[in-house]
């Protein structure tokens, strides 16, 4: 798996993709270009305590994706905030303690927030097949 972490140094998305990974289409509105920086680690960082920046992101990625990190017991504080209403970015704080580093914790943040969504939408499929063959009997 390729990092999802982008700093200065090793920026996001600069290993060039072949055509079928340059985009993803979401519902035909929106195109997110997978060789685009989304993520960038801020200065200070370290293995245990790191502030990230999120690009076009809000309140919708943040809280979720705060509350996934925060469940996790090697995380010691993990908090989000949108530097300005104005911006379309979001910032995430992340501390751990000893043991393991805020990437991992990231990154099994949003494996688990994943794994989420996946459950959400078995659930919701399973009752609306559930539903629509009660409406036909």
């Amino acid at each position: 798996m390729s990092s999802i972490l982008a700093s200065e140094d090793h920026p996001l998305g600069s290993e060039p993709a072949g055509d079928e990974n340059a985009a993803i289409n979401n519902s035909e509105e929106a195109f997110v270009d997978m060789n685009e920086q989304r993520i960038r680690v801020l200065a200070g960082a370290s293995d245990t305590a790191a502030s990230f920046e999120f690009e076009a992101e809000d309140h919708t990625l943040g809280n979720a994706l705060r509350y996934m990190i925060m469940k996790n017991p090697e995380v010691e504080l993990c908090g989000y905030s949108i530097p300005h209403p104005s911006e379309a970015k979001m910032n995430l704080r992340i501390q751990t303690y000893e043991g393991t580093t805020v990437y991992d914790a990231l990154e099994k943040g949003f494996d688990d927030l994943v794994g989420l969504c996946d459950v959400v939408v078995d659930k919701f499929t399973a009752a609306r097949d559930d539903f629509n063959a009660k409406q036909r009997a």
